[in-house]
């Protein structure tokens, strides 16, 4: 894939971010959690509170931690590492997707969803909450250290546009699920089915093992100027 221009950069951002999303996780579950009790308002503040924290992390990457990994060496074991990341993720999605379920009754299991006052915390419960519910997944952590640093380095690339164009298609795939998901939630998820999900699901483990392919050609072009 070329990663020449912000628009290939802003739709191959956009379709990773949302094969991560489309797994269940955390942030998930407390979307599920809120939406059942506050009504789909709560998903917007929800990816607000997700997109404050990444905006934060965006920050320090590009003004302290990507200073250290100038040269070929650095990008390309970090592009060769956020391959096989993504392929490690396509794989698992692959396996799984047969047995993917669109449960919102799995926001029951949630800590703190028996009993809880739906206006509780006001509109900041929700913000907290993203923020707090992204940071402490360990998963979440291990993405942007790999394949997250190893896009924004290739994003980087194109000036400002470039990682604009990352960061924007980052943040509105997430955007898109989880305020598809309140809105499910809100309205019934009889429209929304489990064979539904599994197809999208697969869809994305496919758009991941060519992205995985993608980054690691990019990394082994990045070897072969230092040999």
């Amino acid at each position: 894939m070329d990663f020449g221009n912000p628009g290939t950069i802003f739709v191959s951002s956009f379709i990773i971010a949302l094969s991560g999303a489309l797994m269940p996780g955390p942030l998930l579950a407390v979307t599920i959690r809120h939406s059942t009790r506050r009504g789909f308002a709560a998903a917007p503040l929800l990816v607000l509170g997700h997109a404050v924290l990444e905006a934060g992390l965006l920050s320090l990457l590009l003004f302290g931690m990507v200073e250290w990994i100038r040269g070929d060496a650095a990008v390309a074991l970090i592009a060769l590492v956020g391959g096989v990341m993504l392929l490690w993720m396509a794989a698992g999605m692959a396996r799984e997707v047969r047995t993917l379920r669109f449960e919102p009754r799995a926001s029951l299991a949630v800590p703190g969803g028996k009993g809880e006052d739906p206006g509780a915390g006001g509109w900041m419960r929700p913000v907290i909450d993203g923020i707090v519910t992204s940071a402490s997944n360990p998963y979440w952590s291990l993405w942007w250290a790999t394949i997250g640093l190893g896009y924004l380095l290739v994003a980087r690339g194109q000036g400002a546009a470039g990682v604009l164009a990352f960061f924007a298609g980052h943040i509105l795939a997430d955007a898109a699920w989880y305020l598809f998901v309140g809105s499910a939630v809100s309205a019934g998820r009889g429209w929304f089915t489990d064979r539904a999900y599994r197809v999208v699901v697969g869809a994305c483990a496919v758009f991941l093992a060519f992205f995985a392919v993608s980054f690691g050609y990019f990394g082994v072009t990045r070897l072969f100027r230092i040999l």
